[in-house]
């Protein structure tokens, strides 16, 4: 068996925890490791680690290798040059399995951002699966609802099939009347968005239903490279795999996903999940309350204090603070929308942001200027580079920094600062032992992450 985990979403309903540069499934949520990790490590439970494929965007490349090379060796990582939805993601890496593997075998395709804690029962719910794929089925993942949810898809099945149902009829999120009935009628299911097929049969039905994308992913071949053209893959129709392929197909069975499950797809499925005190209240981070019910409060940077609230979500970050009713969390996105079309970077990046080597948070900026804290981990450095745009300064405050620049080797002790003249090709290094922190102020016209013309990088950024 192979897995594809789809790493590329954007999670703008968990705005501002989650941000475009930085979404959900990056992020540690009730867990040591991050939704992504945690999927890597379920597959693990079902196929060999060097079956698993993920697929992400190139946007996010950076983090999703830094992130699964902190559990596996070697991790295979796909990077879609521009964000297509999930059909054309699912076709382009089923063709990369067929080409490496020279086979055709049964695949599991997973999102990154769900929340199973069951991973038993996960690999026991797999392998009914697998028994229908073979068969020649399209087969979607199932999950019974306990309640009149509206912010999923559903799923309406018929007749037994082996140890699944046929699957008669996908429905978008319905209306709360209508999520009442379905929940009453036992034959309705919530989408999962987990699929497995045999890799023929995706393909032949791709062909049949999407001949767009068949045909554009034949121009792809992965014998030569692995990267996938940005050229051929921005002819691709952006297309969830649920729309191309799924609502139209009559081989999709559907098996019931006999473990927990949830998409976290919203800080009430957040709360949901969460341990609650005595007030029905979950909160998180540095935050003092005084009669509060029933809510939830998350606090990354600063205290929040609270009175008497009520069905509330409240969550803090550095730069935003959104506030709402539970009942409304699913209209997030909406701010987030709003964001991005304002040009607004609350919506794209934190202040604080990771990277390879370590982190950064931006302190201060304004006309011309901006500072940030560079914090590179023991044995970690930054590319070889240089800006057009910029002029940089930087002074150590703890640990000890080694400075390339312009060919020549400088070791810089807490206190200690160097400047980066505008164009200079340089490097900031840590080979020692203890973390580096490091400030660093920037001058210049636009001051933007782009601004970066890389020589050498451990990361593959080159």
């Amino acid at each position: 068996m192979y897995g594809i985990i789809l790493a590329g979403g954007s999670g703008s309903r968990l705005w501002p925890l989650s941000r475009e540069l930085y979404p959900k499934q990056l992020l540690n949520l009730n867990s040591d490791k991050s939704l992504l990790q945690s999927t890597f490590e379920r597959l693990k439970n079902c196929m060999p680690k060097e079956n698993i494929i993920n697929i992400t965007n190139t946007k996010h490349l950076s983090n999703v290798r830094m992130q699964l090379s902190n559990i596996t060796d070697s991790p295979v990582i796909l990077s879609e040059p521009v964000a297509k939805n999930t059909a054309p993601a699912i076709v382009v890496a089923v063709k990369y399995i067929m080409q490496k593997s020279n086979s055709d075998p049964v695949i599991i395709a997973v999102p990154s951002d769900q929340f199973i804690k069951n991973n038993e029962k996960f690999y026991e719910t797999v392998k009914k699966g697998e028994k229908l794929a073979q068969d020649g089925f399209l087969v979607t993942f199932g999950i019974k609802p306990d309640y009149p949810e509206t912010g999923y898809g559903y799923i309406n099945t018929s007749e037994k099939l082996g140890d699944g149902f046929k699957v008669k009829e996908f429905i978008e999120k319905p209306n709360l009347e209508t999520a009442k009935k379905y929940l009453q009628d036992g034959t309705h299911f919530w989408n999962s968005g987990i699929f497995m097929f045999k890799a023929s049969t995706l393909i032949k039905e791709i062909e049949k239903h999407a001949a767009n994308i068949a045909k554009i992913t034949e121009e792809i071949d992965f014998s030569k490279s692995d990267e996938i053209p940005f050229i051929t893959f921005d002819k691709m129709p952006s297309i969830s795999i649920d729309y191309a392929l799924m609502e139209k197909s009559d081989k999709i069975a559907l098996v019931k996903l006999e473990s927990d499950w949830n998409d976290l797809g919203s800080w009430q499925s957040i709360y949901d999940v969460s341990k609650k005190d005595e007030n029905g209240n979950v909160f998180i981070g540095h935050v003092l309350d005084k009669d509060s019910k029933n809510s939830f409060v998350y606090a990354s940077s600063k205290l929040v204090a609270t009175i008497g609230l009520e069905d509330t979500i409240i969550v803090e970050t550095e730069d935003a603070i959104l506030a709402c009713k539970k009942d409304q969390a699913q209209n997030v996105k909406h701010i987030y929308d709003t964001l991005k079309k304002q040009n607004d970077n609350t919506h794209l990046v934190h202040k604080t942001v990771y990277r390879p080597w370590g982190f950064y948070t931006v302190i201060a900026q304004g006309e011309g200027f901006l500072t940030k804290i560079i914090h590179v981990n023991s044995g970690q450095k930054l590319s070889l580079q240089s800006h057009n745009y910029r002029s940089e300064h930087w002074v150590v405050l703890t640990g000890k920094a080694k400075v390339i620049l312009e060919g020549k080797e400088l070791i810089l002790s807490p206190g200690h600062s160097v400047d980066i003249p505008l164009k200079a090709i340089h490097s900031l290094q840590n080979p020692f032992d203890e973390g580096l922190e490091v400030i660093e102020v920037q001058k210049g016209d636009p001051l933007i992450e782009e601004d970066i013309i890389r020589y050498e990088d451990m990361y593959g950024r080159v």
